[in-house]
C-alpha cells in the first residue's frame, strides 16, 4: 500500500494505492486563498497542516487495515510558493504563493543583474517562481527577510512538519530560478542573486528517492508501520505525469486545473524561455520536461459560472455547448487573463475581458466564450514547444476540467489533436505522488509508471475547426492591442 499526498491551491487530496494499481481510498478537504492586495496570492501554511491531518483522519478512521499495511508516503504539490521558516523553524509570514503577481519589478532586476540567468535557469524569471518573490520580501519586508534562515516550497513544508527534514525533489526545484536544471544543483550565481546562500535550501534528492522517514509519533496516530519511508516526490505537473505514466519522450498531457499547463516528456534539457516556455526536472532522474502554463484554466469557468449565475461549472459548459456554429460567427471572445499570464506572454498584469459584444448575445455566449478563450490560451502555450519528431499527435486530459466532455471535445477541435482521458484522470497528482512513494521502495520504472485505461477517447472534428481558427486568428491580435 502507497499514500500519495497532493497539496493543491484549492484542496489537499491523499489517494491510498495498491501494488496491483487499484485506488483503496481517497480522502480530501478544501483550502482558500487569501487576496489582501491586488495581484497577491496567499495561504497560512498552517491551514495545509490542518487539512492534511483532517484528510489522514478520515483515512484511519476508515481504512485503518490499509493504512497499517502502508509501505511508503509521497508528496505533490502547487509549485513556486515561498515558505519562510526562521532558525527555530517558525513560519515568518503567509506563504506567497504561484499565482501571486507582486514581483514584476524583481523578475526585470534580476534578469539585468543575472544575464546568464535563462541559460543557468532554463526559464525566464516570472512572478510566479520563488526567488523574484524573495526579492520582493527582501526589499519591502526587509525585518522578514533577515530572519529567514529556510526556504521551502509548500509540500516541501509539509514534509518537514511530517518527518522533520528540510528536503525537496528536482522537479520542485526546478521552479524556483535557484537551481541549475541542467546539472540538478543549486546555483550559487541565483542564490548570491537573491542575497541567499546554499543554507537557505533544502536537501535535494530525486522524486523517486527516499528523502526521510516519517515521525514514530505520528506513525502511532495514524496506526502505521513503525518505520515509513517519504519519497522526494514532484510538483504537480511532474507528478501527474508519473500518475498518468507520461514519462516517455514525447508523452504529455493538457491539464485543466485551476492553472491549465501544456505538459510534455522530454529525454534532455531544451529550454525555449525566449516564449516563456518553462523548462523543467522531470521527476525520475536525467528526464526533463517542457510545459507551456496560463494562470487562469478551470479557475476562469468557476469565475464565469459565479458571475453568469450558474449553478457550477458543468452548468456553465453544458450551456456553452448548446450554440449551434451559425451562432459562434460573430460570438465573444474572451481573454482568460485573469491573474495574469505566464506563457506566451509573462505579463502579470495582463487582464481578462470578454470582447465583440452585441445586443443580441446572452448568458450561452458568454460562457461559450469562456471556455473557448481557456482554450485559445492553452494552444497559445501549445505552440511555443518545439516541433517534435515524430510530430506530436495526442495527449492525454487530466485535471478537475477534465471530467466535461464538452469542454474534452472543444479543445479537441482548437487543438486538432486527439485527447485522451483515463481512468482517474482527475487524481493525477495524487496518483503520480503514490507512485513515486512505490519507486522510492525500489519498484521498476516500467512496473509502475503505466497508463491507466483509457475512458474515452475526443478527436477532432474537422467540420468545427475551420471557424475555431478563424476565430484564434482574431484572439491572438487582440492582447498586443489592448496591452498597456
Amino acid at each position: 500500500m502507497f499514500l500519495g499526498l497532493d497539496l493543491g491551491t484549492s484542496e489537499l487530496k491523499a489517494l491510498l494505492l495498491s501494488d496491483q494499481h487499484q485506488v483503496v481510498a481517497t480522502a480530501r478537504a478544501p483550502l482558500t486563498v487569501q487576496r489582501p492586495h491586488p495581484l497577491w496570492s496567499e495561504q497560512d501554511p498552517a491551514d495545509w497542516w490542518n487539512t492534511l491531518t483532517t484528510v489522514m483522519d478520515q483515512l484511519r478512521h476508515q481504512h485503518p487495515q490499509a493504512l497499517a499495511r502502508l509501505q511508503s508516503i509521497g508528496l505533490s504539490g502547487q509549485m513556486h510558493g515561498a515558505t519562510l521558516l526562521d532558525r527555530r523553524g517558525s513560519v515568518l509570514r503567509p506563504a506567497i504563493l504561484w499565482n501571486d503577481g507582486r514581483s514584476g519589478e524583481q523578475c526585470q532586476q534580476l534578469t539585468r543583474d543575472v544575464p546568464g540567468l535563462a541559460r543557468i535557469t532554463g526559464n525566464l524569471a516570472m512572478p510566479g517562481f520563488t526567488a523574484p518573490k524573495l526579492q520582493w520580501v527582501r526589499e519591502h519586508e526587509p525585518e522578514v527577510f533577515a530572519q529567514v534562515a529556510r526556504v521551502l516550497l509548500p509540500k516541501d513544508w509539509l514534509r518537514l512538519m511530517l518527518t522533520g527534514e528540510a528536503v525537496t525533489d528536482m522537479s520542485d526545484a526546478a521552479g524556483t530560478l535557484w537551481l541549475d536544471v541542467g546539472r540538478r544543483d543549486w546555483s550559487d550565481v541565483m542564490l548570491t542573486a537573491t542575497g541567499l546562500t546554499r543554507s537557505h535550501m533544502p536537501r535535494l534528492v530525486e522524486g523517486s528517492e527516499v528523502a526521510a522517514f516519517l515521525k514514530p509519533e505520528l506513525c502511532r496516530r495514524w496506526g502505521l508501520p513503525d518505520r515509513v519511508p517519504v519519497a522526494g516526490g514532484a510538483g504537480d505537473n511532474a507528478a501527474s505525469a508519473v500518475g498518468m505514466g507520461l514519462v516517455q519522450p514525447g508523452q504529455g498531457f493538457v491539464s485543466l486545473g485551476t492553472s491549465g499547463v501544456v505538459f510534455v516528456s522530454g529525454a534532455a534539457f531544451e529550454p525555449n524561455p525566449s516564449q516563456a516556455l518553462h523548462a523543467f526536472c522531470h521527476a525520475l532522474p536525467e528526464r526533463w520536461h517542457v510545459m507551456s502554463v496560463m494562470l487562469s484554466a478551470a479557475s476562469a469557468v468557476t469565475w464565469a459560472a459565479r458571475q453568469l449565475g450558474y449553478q457550477d461549472e458543468a452548468a456553465l459548459l453544458a450551456d456553452a455547448a448548446t450554440l449551434m456554429p451559425a451562432a459562434l460567427e460573430d460570438a465573444p471572445l474572451f481573454l482568460p487573463y485573469l491573474s495574469g499570464e505566464r506563457s506566451p506572454h509573462n505579463n502579470p498584469l495582463a487582464t481578462g475581458s470578454w470582447i465583440g459584444l452585441r445586443a443580441s448575445h446572452e448568458r450561452p455566449h458568454l460562457a461559450h466564450a469562456v471556455a473557448e478563450g481557456v482554450g485559445f490560451g492553452l494552444l497559445d502555450g501549445l505552440r511555443t514547444i518545439p516541433p517534435m519528431q515524430p510530430p506530436l499527435m495526442s495527449l492525454s486530459v487530466v485535471g478537475g476540467g477534465s471530467r466535461s466532455d464538452t469542454w474534452c471535445q472543444l479543445l479537441a477541435n482548437i487543438f486538432g489533436l486527439t485527447l485522451t482521458r483515463h481512468q482517474d484522470a482527475d487524481t493525477g497528482g495524487a496518483m503520480g505522488a503514490a507512485r513515486l512513494a512505490w519507486l522510492a521502495t525500489g519498484a521498476a520504472i516500467d512496473e509502475v509508471c503505466v497508463c491507466p485505461p483509457v475512458t474515452r477517447r475526443f478527436e477532432p472534428e474537422p467540420s468545427r475547426q475551420p471557424l475555431l481558427a478563424k476565430r484564434h486568428q482574431r484572439f491572438v491580435h487582440l492582447y498586443p492591442a489592448l496591452n498597456g
